[in-house]
């Protein structure tokens, strides 16, 4: 967490409970309500158990780590052109991500940001 969240590696239960030889259900409980002191805040133990995305390379990459990427590439878009779902797919391939449209869209929304043409400011 020291580089940020744009590197975080993806974390599943399953593998944390396989290797502390307990079952997922104890792993979670016992995360339930911890917190964690980083560099970059504090922050929920639960928020480190992320799905992952395949990389073009075969590295695997968080998905906290992708909404990061896509975040920071909507924060730095032309306000009088923003992005499309797809272009910002498209940025994210150069950046050896591969995520679909459809998976941009979802994270965007769940981050609570506008599609491009609600984001379009005419000024």
């Amino acid at each position: 967490m020291s580089e940020g969240i744009s590197h975080l590696k993806p974390l599943v239960l399953r593998d944390v409970a396989e290797d502390v030889q307990l079952h997922e259900s104890t792993i979670s409980r016992v995360t339930n309500n911890k917190y964690v002191h980083t560099p970059q805040g504090i922050f929920e133990l639960k928020y480190f158990f992320t799905s992952s995305i395949n990389c073009l390379d075969g590295e695997s990459i968080s998905s906290e780590s992708v909404k990061d990427h896509v975040r920071n590439i909507i924060k730095s878009e032309d306000k009088a052109k923003p992005l499309s779902d797809q272009e910002i797919s498209d940025r994210l391939k150069k950046l050896n991500i591969n995520v679909a449209r459809r998976t941009v869209a979802k994270y965007r929304e769940s981050m609570g940001i506008l599609s491009s043409r609600e984001r379009r400011n005419p000024y």
